[in-house]
């Protein structure tokens, strides 16, 4: 079992910058991939960003390539979102999700996630 926490959504305005945070715990001595996923009120939830294990390997929606980074802990257990120049339309409650997985593995579908955190809110207004 692995544990997730998010922490550091908010209310900004457009163009401000964010940085999400997702701790682990629990079974973290297995490698596992980290999926960061947004959901908007009534919308599908999306995939946003991904990082192996070893952080050598991301991937990203198109929507936020060259605004957002996915970053790891040297201990692995804390991943983080840096999201800049942010738009209204990344408002949404943002999840990050754990994944058994290769150590140099990334996934963009979420339902090969086992384990997800309880969310935290972003909000940018116009």
């Amino acid at each position: 079992q692995v544990q997730l926490v998010e922490s550091g959504g908010g209310l900004v305005q457009a163009g401000a910058s964010l940085r999400l945070s997702c701790t682990a715990s629990g079974r973290t001595d297995a490698s596992y991939t980290i999926g960061w996923f947004r959901q908007a009120p009534g919308k599908e939830r999306e995939f946003v960003a991904t990082i192996s294990w070893t952080g050598g390997q991301t991937d990203y929606a198109d929507a936020v390539k060259g605004r957002f980074t996915v970053s790891r802990s040297s201990a692995k257990t804390t991943v983080y979102l840096q999201m800049n120049s942010l738009k209204p339309e990344d408002t949404a409650m943002y999840y990050c999700a754990a994944d058994h997985a290769a150590a140099w593995a990334v996934n963009t579908r979420a339902e090969s996630y086992d384990y997800w955190g309880q969310g935290t809110q972003v909000t940018v207004s116009s």
